[in-house]
């Protein structure tokens, strides 16, 4: 039963003589300011009120008490009336009915011409119905413009019972209650004015204003507060000084001697004798029936302990004089008001509305007044929790006299059953079906039909086929009989099939019917009758395959792997296509995916997205692969199985249907499956797909589980795989690969060739691709390609690299070419393919070199290539084309290279490092660690070539003739120094400077395609390039030791090392070319070129005693390579000593700051040090002037500081004694560290008289 039912079951409730909470207490008299005597006009509408109240001319409407309160309300249009006039009028107002009745209410005082576009809130939407035309009643003209009575309703129960307008009096004086209907307020037995009823049906108050807002709801303030508050409170008051005044002493005595006699109280359910409603009638003035005013005056004013108290006092009154009517009134809003105390109630007594109920039925014979009791009760139950007491109550409701009203209770009853804790779906299910038969003999086929359905959804794959087949059944009469052919055929199609246990012969009876339904449906077409939908598709296992048959590869040619029917899908692959496509999409839409993309599928399947249409290409074929099952027990014989489709052409209603070519005869024994492919050419687009007599195709999407009905129930989501929307012609190309090898050691430069072919009639450009593996090709960068001519040496060898003849010259500086990283980088690892003109014309077909780059990790590796292409035409539903291609490289093992970096010790003055802090050593190992696989023989090392931005390889120290490797290990040495690029263009991009020291009689251009491209794509320049921008200083920084100390320590130096291969194959000598990459990022730290691999942890044995904790490391030591230090002096000092015994030498101190950061220094010359070095030289000399100094150097600043040394004898000496402690200058409370020295700085003190002396040592 829903809500609006039981609003307007208990808003037509009428008016009734033995209960007052429908009976007025109050009326508003409404005068307007423009009268010419407005008081006059009250005095009129006070007497007419007072006659139709006293007269008992009218029967309609029933007031509360004698003495309604009259408020007087004098109403003032701000925009017409004179406002001094009206306040004057108020103010003799209040001198006749005080200022408690009287108000003068002000509004109006916008003009509706002003501001019109101002929205102003409508005031009277909230308190409006939806039905206020239909139920709003007419109000009574009193005089004719003059004024109008409003009568005061009140609302009567909190959440059961609503504010109802006035329309729903009886003129039936006898009291009977046995209508429904709504009747129409006749204040007099004659015709009222129709032109009172106006109801505006736009906006109200279209001329009122915010403050005229507040004014009304301050009169309705006034009006509840000083008016009828007041007026309830002092009714209530004389009610009880009535009741004790009249009733007090019989009442008392009569109870007295009840009790004494014997006689105890009146038993509440002892109403076995039925008697008439209308035998008692209780006159008003009788006391029992004020006991009911005061209780129904309680509740209004929700007092509701007083007015329980009231209505359990009534209702023993009641019974005792067997006013049974009266007495179950008494009992029901007892029950009401015991439920809505507040604080601690009392518990709800249900048997008070049980007594009830029974009495309305079975003495007072009113069905409607059991019925609006038993709705309160079990609203009330529910409200509780207690479900199932009021399922009980509503079923006990129901009776062969009403079938509506049966049928509401019931399916009420079915809600409270599956609303319950632990829900009861089997009984929901029942009782609907239950309600739907009641809804059925009642005429009321659609709620019939809707009841059925709610209980198929529980019955329905259940396992239940009966029970099924008889929902269905029904449903389908329903249906067909409500004009809904096409459910009607759904319900009895659903009984043919999913494993039907009927005999044949009723099966047989609901094909009949089924039958008579469907040439219902389609009338006097043409369409010729369908047999049994048999047999069953499985629609979820249906795949769409778009596109055509690719070429098969021709001689040496390898074509692209792209996508088949026969490749199983797999979800990660597709994920993993999705990527590359995301990557190629935001490549062209500079770097960010557009809203709408969505992803190429050319193969959809059950696990693929097909929440939306596909597109394919006109004139490009699309194949359907469709399953079958028989799920009865004889075998059906397919002939002549086609694929039916229709096209709808944009923007017309017209379709034209097409078949496909008939496929041979299949047949499909008892419980069989079996796939059959038929192909549609798609000229149009796909709107419907048929099974030539058997049934149609229709996919259900993945199943919903977001909500809680979702889980509960069976929810599926749109599948369109068979609805593509056909595109005008877009591009379709081809790619081969020529010369593409399948096994490549470590590192190895292989160049080969790729085809790409046009085979459509549109232009195709854009071309690009992307990949798993962006570091494994390049199709070169035309913008590094060198001017200087190229050497004939690679042309003949047939060399994959750029080349220039060069002679070796043992200790020769590398040779620089300053690059942009703009030249080679590509976004997001998408590579534009140099094609020329940009575009590949209809028909057209090129092929371009492809260098390929061996994976540094050994093993077989996937690789896949994503080919993206558009066509010339902009603006098409299709924006793009893929196509897909899967490699398999075998990597075999070549070299590893470990590289490390240290400082010189080199004095500032003697290196060309313009930072100050001398050169840098470059240690470079390389090692054969190929085990002869596949016939290599040895390597050889042909050029050493550094790249970074402030780095450079510049001169290598240990030439060696012999540069091969077979199985043994090389060490290469090499000076490094550190520069600034000064460029106009360093500010717009990022400048790389490529060294090649070449080992060999030619110089590889290694700033040059394809040496440069893979360089800049290698894993070991990546994370070399993310660590140094992620190590820029900052103003925190600048205060963390740690950060500092790794600052300083940082180098960035790129080390490409090229290398050659002989290979003897087929007794023929191969020279195979590659190159390895290691990042130099830290000073003192080795780098590989193979990528580390992680050890598995050993086993720890278990200790029950803990070990103690490691020492803490303070971070002192890191503080030592903050400061380098040098002493210049001269190796060897000539010294007269025995003309002057002190020998003074000058020294000069000189302190490089190597971090970014402000140190502090401190230089104390007393140390003496006690190394095993410093005592077998001479030590007795000393400094001389000032001891100890304390400095402040700046960011990576060099300063010198003058010192003189001491001598008192020839000899050797080492200077390097002095004690330097640094610190940083923000870290105060970290103690100063001693610089550790690099090595002994010696020096010879010459005596010049000892050439003086004679060979026989006389003067």
């Amino acid at each position: 039963m829903k809500r609006s039912y039981r609003e307007n079951f208990l808003q037509s409730m009428p008016a009734a003589d033995h209960e007052f909470l429908n009976h007025y207490l109050a009326c508003l008299l409404v005068v307007s300011s423009t009268e010419a005597v407005p008081v006059e006009q009250f005095l009129k509408l006070s007497q007419e009120q007072h006659r139709i109240q006293h007269s008992g001319e009218y029967t309609n409407p029933k007031w509360f008490i004698p003495n309604t309160l009259k408020y007087y309300v004098l109403l003032h249009d701000t925009s017409e009336g004179d406002e001094q006039r009206a306040d004057a009028v108020y103010e003799d107002m209040k001198q006749r009915y005080g200022p408690q009745g009287c108000y003068l209410l002000k509004m109006n005082s916008r003009t509706f011409s002003a501001e019109k576009d101002e929205q102003i809130p409508d005031p009277w939407s909230q308190y409006l119905h939806k039905n206020i035309l239909r139920n709003q009643v007419s109000t009574v003209t009193l005089s004719k413009c003059t004024g109008r009575s409003l009568s005061s309703d009140v609302n009567c129960m909190s959440g059961s019972l609503e504010n109802h307008a006035l329309q729903l009096d009886t003129a039936n004086s006898s009291g009977s209650l046995n209508t429904l209907s709504a009747v129409n307020t006749d204040l007099k037995k004659g015709a009222r004015d129709p032109d009172v009823l106006v109801v505006g049906a736009g906006s109200h108050g279209a001329c009122l204003t915010l403050n005229d807002h507040d004014h009304i709801r301050q009169f309705v303030q006034e009006f509840t507060f000083r008016g009828l508050l007041p007026h309830l409170e002092k009714n209530i008051r004389q009610l009880n000084d009535q009741l004790v005044s009249r009733k007090g002493l019989s009442r008392s005595l009569f109870t007295a001697t009840k009790k004494w006699f014997g006689g105890g109280k009146v038993p509440e359910k002892n109403i076995s004798e039925p008697k008439s409603t209308c035998g008692l009638l209780y006159p008003p003035e009788a006391p029992e029936l004020q006991i009911r005013k005061m209780a129904d005056l309680c509740f209004l004013v929700q007092h509701y302990e007083l007015a329980y108290s009231c209505y359990h006092t009534a209702k023993k009154d009641f019974l005792s004089d067997q006013a049974m009517l009266y007495a179950a009134g008494a009992l029901e809003m007892a029950a009401v008001s015991a439920f809505l105390q507040g604080g601690a109630p009392r518990p709800y007594p249900a048997h008070y509305m049980d007594t009830a109920i029974q009495t309305y039925k079975d003495v007072c014979k009113n069905m409607v007044l059991a019925e609006r009791c038993a709705l309160l009760s079990a609203e009330i139950l529910k409200s509780q929790g207690k479900y199932s007491d009021a399922a009980t109550l509503l079923i006990k409701m129901t009776s062969e006299d009403s079938d509506l009203r049966s049928a509401l209770l019931l399916e009420q009853a079915a809600h409270c059953f599956i609303n319950m804790r632990n829900p009861m779906v089997r009984k929901f299910a029942f009782h609907m079906i239950l309600a739907g038969h009641r809804f059925s003999k009642a005429g009321q086929r659609r709620h019939a039909l809707r009841c059925y359905c709610q209980a198929m959804q529980v019955y329905k794959d259940r396992g239940w086929s009966l029970a099924e087949d008889h929902i269905n059944f029904t449903i389908g009469r329903q249906s067909f009989t409500l004009r809904q052919p096409d459910n009607a055929v759904i319900a009895f199609r659903q009984i043919l099939i999913n494993d039907s246990r009927q005999t044949a012969t009723q099966q047989g009876a609901f094909l009949r019917e089924y039958l008579y339904v469907y040439k219902s449906v389609i009338g006097a077409s043409d369409i010729s009758l369908p047999q049994l939908p048999l047999p069953c598709i499985n629609s979820s296992a249906t795949r769409v395959y778009f596109g055509h048959e690719r070429r098969l590869a021709e001689g040496e040619k390898q074509a692209a792997t792209h996508v088949s029917l026969d490749q199983e899908y797999d979800q990660d692959s597709s994920a993993m296509w999705c990527h590359l496509e995301e990557q190629l999409v935001a490549s062209v839409n500079r770097g960010i995916v557009p809203a709408n993309f969505q992803p190429t599928q050319y193969c959809l399947n059950n696990q693929t997205d097909n929440l939306r249409h596909p597109l394919a290409v006109v004139e490009e074929p699309i194949i359907v692969e469709v399953t079958f099952k028989n799920p009865l027990k004889v075998s059906l014989a397919l002939s002549n199985l086609s694929l039916l489709w229709k096209f709808s052409s944009d923007g017309t209603s017209s379709s034209k249907e097409t078949k496909t070519e008939d496929l041979t005869e299949e047949t499909i024994t008892n419980e069989e499956t079996t796939a059959v492919g038929v192909g549609n050419v798609g000229h149009q687009t796909l709107d419907l797909m048929v099974v030539r007599g058997r049934q149609n195709l229709k996919i259900l999407g993945p199943r919903l589980n977001l909500t809680k009905e979702d889980k509960m129930l069976i929810r599926h989501g749109p599948d369109r795989r068979l609805d593509p929307i056909i595109t005008p012609p877009m591009p379709l190309m081809e790619v081969f690969f020529l010369q593409f090898p399948t096994a490549l050691l470590c590192g190895e430069i292989r160049k080969a060739y790729v085809e790409f072919c046009n085979v459509s009639g549109v232009a195709l450009c854009g071309l690009r691709v992307a990949s798993t593996h962006p570091d494994f090709f390049t199709f070169g960068s035309q913008a590094t390609t060198p001017l200087t001519p190229i050497s004939p040496n690679s042309a003949e060898n047939c060399s994959a690299y750029k080349t220039l003849a060069t002679a070796l010259q043992p200790g020769s500086v590398a040779s620089e070419v300053l690059v942009s990283a703009d030249d080679f980088s590509q976004p997001s690892g998408v590579i534009e393919i140099p094609i020329d003109g940009n575009t590949l014309q209809s028909g057209e077909s090129t092929q371009l070199p492809l260098w390929l780059r061996g994976p540094d990790e050994e093993g077989v590796h996937e690789i896949n290539f994503l080919f993206y292409y558009e066509s010339t035409e902009k603006g098409l539903k299709i924006s793009h084309r893929v196509l897909r291609h899967t490699v398999f490289i075998c990597a075999s093992r070549s070299l590893s290279v470990q590289a490390s970096a240290c400082r010189s010790s080199v004095p500032p003055h003697h290196c060309l490092d313009d930072k100050g802090s001398g050169g840098t050593l470059v240690f470079v190992d390389v090692e054969n660690i190929n085990t002869s696989e596949g016939g290599v023989r040895e390597f050889h090392i042909v050029q050493v070539s550094s790249s970074s931005q402030h780095w450079r390889l510049h001169k290598y120290i240990n030439p060696d003739k012999d540069k091969g490797l077979s199985g043994i290990m090389g060490h290469l040495c090499f000076i490094s120094s550190w520069f600034i690029s000064i460029s106009k263009y360093s500010l717009l991009c990022i400048k790389y400077t490529f060294a090649d020291l070449n080992l060999g009689n030619e110089r590889i251009i290694s700033s040059s395609t394809p040496c440069g491209d893979f360089f800049f794509r290698s894993s070991s320049r990546t994370s070399s390039i993310g660590k140094s921008q992620g190590s820029l200083p900052t103003e925190d920084r600048g205060s963390d030791i740690t950060n500092i100390v790794k600052k300083c320590n940082e180098l960035d130096l790129n080390i490409i090392i090229i290398w050659k291969a002989y290979v003897v194959e087929d007794n023929k000598q191969l020279i195979l070319e590659g190159q390895l990459h290691v990042a130099l990022q830290t000073i003192g730290k080795e780098a590989s070129s193979l990528t580390p691999k992680e050890e598995a942890q050993e086993m720890v044995l278990l200790k029950f005693k803990s070990e103690l904790p490691p020492p803490v490391v303070l971070p002192c030591a890191e503080l030592s390579q903050l400061i380098k230090t040098n002493l210049h002096y001269p190796e060897t000092y000539t010294h007269p000593f025995v003309q002057d015994s002190l020998c003074l030498v000058p020294v000069t101190l000189t302190l490089s700051n190597c971090s970014l950061a402000q140190v502090d220094v401190i230089i104390d010359l007393k140390h003496k040090s006690s190394s095993p070095e410093s005592l077998e030289v001479h030590s007795s000399f000393a400094w001389v002037g000032q001891t100890q100094y304390k400095l402040q150097l700046k960011p990576q600043e060099v300063l010198g500081l003058s010192l003189q040394a001491c001598f008192l004898r020839a000899g050797v000496y080492n200077l390097n004694t002095p004690q330097v402690f640094a610190k940083p200058s923000e870290q105060s409370a970290m103690c100063e560290t001693s610089q550790q020295t690099a090595s002994p700085a010696l020096i010879i003190i010459n005596n010049t008289c000892d050439a003086c002396w004679p060979a026989d040592g006389t003067t």
